[in-house]
This record gives C-alpha cells, structure tokens and sequence, in this order.
C-alpha cells in the first residue's frame, strides 16, 4: 500500500471511531489514538490498529481530528508535527477560529496542511462517508487534504474561506439547529395544549414555510418515539451553542434571539446533564410532547 494511503485518526469516539472505520473500508491503512482504552477496544475490533501514546503517529501522512475541544486540538496538532512526513491534518472537531487559524500557522511552518472542516451528518454520516464539511483553508491546504475529505464525505464538502472560516459557520449551523429546537418544540407544545397531536402538526409544518429538518426528521424519529438516541450529547450542544455566542461577541455582534435560546440550553444542561442525548431538550421547553416527560428538577424550579 503506497505511504500515502496511510491516515492516523485522533479521538476514536462515536464520530472518530465511524470515520475511522469508513477510511478502512475504503482502503486506507488507519491508525487510532484515543486516551479511553474501550474507544481504542471497540477501534481494534472493527480492524483499527491503535495505540495509547500519540506521538506512535506523528509523522504520519494524513490525521483526522475528532476531538472534544480546541483546547485539546492545540495540544495534539504540535504533537503530530514533531516527526516529518506529514501532508494534512483535518481538524472535524467543532473548534473555535483563533485555534484554527494558529494550527495553519503552525503546520505550515512544517510544511504541512492544516484544514478546519467541522462536519455534519451525525455518525450515520460518519459510518457511511456521507458527511458534509464546512471547510475553513487556503487552496494549497484543501489540495492537500482533499483525499481524506473525498473519502468522508464523498464530496459534500463546501470550502468556506480561509482558516478558521469553516468553524465559524459551523457554530452558526449549530446554533441555529439549537435554536430551532427549541423553538419547534415550544410550537408542537402549544398545539399540544390545543388537543392537536404533535406529530401531525409537525408533519403539517414540514410541509409549509416553517418546516425544517428539526420537524421532519428530529422530533418525529427522537422526541415523539421518546428514544432520545441520536448519538450527539446535550452538553456538547450546549457547549456549540454558547461558543457561538463568544464568537460573535468577539467581533461586536449581539445576536439575541440566538443568545436567548442559548440560554434555554443552559437551563436543560442543569436539569439534564451533559451526557443527555441533545434532543432531550424536548423534556425542558415542551416536555408534553416527549414519552420521556419533564426532568425531575427543571431549571428554577
């Protein structure tokens, strides 16, 4: 297999490990880091070689990124660069700008590419290569990177600027899923109220100008079923949510009604938990409209 074909995938959770194994079937030769020795378990028997010290794969060609923080890319991306032969790092983690921006900085003072292209798709998307990506770099860094992205998304990637760029419209597609959760679920609550069963007026929503993905596909499949097991936490959610907030407060903007819902996100992380599937939020703005019913402590109660 050509030296080129090989891919390190840092963090091995469920969006890692499914990237990871979609790279294998496609034929790449796939190494695996993660700190929690059952990810690298469950890595291994899916055919991931794996190891417990990350500095096994610097040096390597390609790395996929798929990790909880910008804190933690910025403590992985020079540990990756400190043996040569790397060509491109693709950053999916959900990070923040100034992080992305620094990373490029960096790998190409190595003569590397770094890219940040957060993705969406869940880990349906992960598991089959059809995630799309938001992709913030320069046209040499996408060059070098574009196997990878090819092989994860199957092309569904949209290049949105330079550095740092794709994490900004990722967080903006983050909030605004966030937002119109919570909105959709306090509109199917007060059809509630009238006697109308949610999900026909959802499926009636969807039909018409207010319909989104949230009323065709989230509530029906997660909320109204009470499964809740969509695979992408609450606190991660809550964490998007509020980061794209910062952000914008960074550079002047005061987005308010995308602060306010960010706040109802807040109040769901302290009834519910960060390890909460997000769609959970259902039980804090519409809890009617949910099997699963309203937490046990709802925020100031």
């Amino acid at each position: 297999m050509s030296n080129k074909r090989r891919v390190a995938v840092i963090g091995l959770g469920s969006m890692g490990g499914a990237m990871a194994a979609t790279l294998h079937r496609a034929g790449w030769d796939v190494a695996g880091f993660d700190p929690s020795e059952s990810a690298r378990r469950a890595a291994e028997q899916g055919g991931i070689s794996t190891t417990a010290d990350i500095q096994d794969l610097a040096g390597t060609p390609y790395a996929v990124l798929s990790l909880p923080s910008a804190k933690v890319v910025e403590s992985t991306v020079p540990a990756l660069l400190t043996a040569p032969g790397t060509i491109a790092i693709i950053d999916t983690t959900t990070s923040e700008p100034d992080t992305s921006k620094s990373m490029a900085d960096l790998a190409a003072s190595r003569g590397a590419a770094f890219i940040d292209a957060p993705v969406s798709g869940g880990r349906d998307g992960a598991a089959t290569g059809s995630l799309s990506a938001f992709v913030g770099a320069t046209e040499d860094a996408l060059d070098a990177a574009e196997p990878v992205l090819e092989a994860l998304t199957g092309g569904k990637y949209v290049h949105i600027g330079g550095p740092g760029s794709g994490n900004v419209v990722k967080l903006l597609n983050n909030v605004l899923a966030a937002a119109n959760l919570v909105s959709v679920g306090e509109a199917l609550g007060v059809a509630k109220a009238y006697g109308i069963d949610p999900a026909v007026a959802a499926a009636s929503i969807s039909n018409a100008s207010g319909g989104s993905k949230v009323s065709a596909a989230m509530y029906p499949a997660w909320v109204f079923s009470g499964t809740h097991d969509s695979g992408f936490s609450l606190g991660l959610m809550a964490r998007d949510a509020a980061l794209a907030i910062d952000v914008a407060r960074r550079i002047g903007e005061q987005p308010e009604l995308l602060a306010a819902a960010s706040m109802q996100w807040q109040d769901a992380l302290t009834a519910l938990g960060p390890a909460a599937d997000f769609t959970e939020i259902a039980r804090t703005v519409a809890p009617a409209v949910t099997p699963a019913g309203a937490p046990t402590t709802i925020p100031g109660a």
